[in-house]
């Protein structure tokens, strides 16, 4: 009878375990460029220096790439900064040079940029769900504005790449917080691709590829190489046929 009810237990185990398997995920929620904004979230050049857990030269790239996202699918931007006129310093030119137009608040004392009444009515007025961002810290400007706009009902997707804190252990623990919280993790290239959705899309391969030949080389050299090989190709002995 023991061994009867052993074996009676592993079958259920076993179903039960078969049909959490076959129930449905998390909805997949796809990034809409009609209804998103960019926040540039304290990307300043003296919190810039205390970034640890990613290369500094990557690392400078990926807040500037950040960026000029908005500009990519016309975007609606708003710019924070903390405290600059102190050691956190100002945003890179190459940052603030890109939208002199665009809502720019200085804060001056609040850690969580929603704590802050004119950064909350910059991004209200922009009308839109869905928030991309990026900061330093991850474990403080991003995670606490990334929750901040959840509790306010905000779809929110945190850039990853273009967030930086001191160790890679911080940084771990603040993305699990922050997707625990409904926050969804994505590097730039998934955001870019979301947001373009197809390539034959407007913006699409005309637009996104010099794009990506600036900010991810990675991907545009082979733009590059398939150009090269089309205008000023030949095939080698033996490739003919592989």
């Amino acid at each position: 009878m023991s061994l009867f009810r052993t074996i009676v237990t592993l079958i259920c185990a076993a179903s039960s375990a078969a049909s959490a398997a076959l129930q449905p995920g998390p909805p997949f929620v796809r990034l809409d460029k009609n209804d998103a904004m960019l926040l540039v979230v304290d990307l300043q050049e003296g919190l810039y220096q205390i970034v640890r857990d990613f290369d500094t030269v990557n690392f400078r790239n990926s807040m500037i790439a950040h960026s000029a996202i908005a500009g990519l699918f016309n975007l609606p931007v708003v710019l924070t900064t903390s405290a600059e006129t102190g050691p956190n310093g100002q945003l890179p030119k190459e940052i603030s040079s890109m939208y002199p137009s665009a809502p720019f608040i200085r804060r001056n004392g609040e850690v969580d940029a929603w704590d802050n009444e004119e950064f909350r009515n910059a991004v209200r007025a922009q009308n839109k769900s869905q928030i991309i961002l990026g900061g330093i810290t991850t474990d403080v400007c991003t995670e606490f504005l990334a929750l901040s706009l959840r509790a306010e009902g905000y779809t929110v997707f945190a850039n990853t790449e273009a967030s930086g804190t001191f160790t890679d252990k911080l940084a771990v623990d603040a993305n699990s917080r922050m997707q625990n919280g409904g926050v969804i993790l994505k590097g730039m290239f998934g955001i870019v691709m979301d947001l373009m959705r197809d390539w034959r899309n407007t913006p699409g391969s005309l637009e996104v590829l010099p794009w990506l030949d600036t900010y991810l080389p990675a991907y545009g050299y082979v733009a590059r190489g398939h150009e090269a090989a089309v205008l000023n190709g030949t095939l080698a002995p033996g490739e003919e046929g592989l």
